[in-house]
């Protein structure tokens, strides 16, 4: 079996499309799992907690 660089680039292309589309599926099924609502809610809520004051 004689493998070029030409093989081993589309190989790549091929395996990292895979590899891509199926962490971009993790990543949305992590962001919009039920028990990570509150997590979420108290990260956008708490960015702005120590911004409410004017500066001085």
């Amino acid at each position: 079996m004689d493998v070029t660089h030409a093989t081993l680039v589309e190989a790549a292309k091929s395996w990292g499309l895979f590899y891509l589309i199926g962490f971009s599926i993790c990543v949305i099924i992590y962001t919009f799992w039920p028990a990570n609502r509150e997590l979420f809610d108290r990260a956008k809520k708490g960015i702005l907690d120590k911004d409410d004051q004017p500066w001085t």
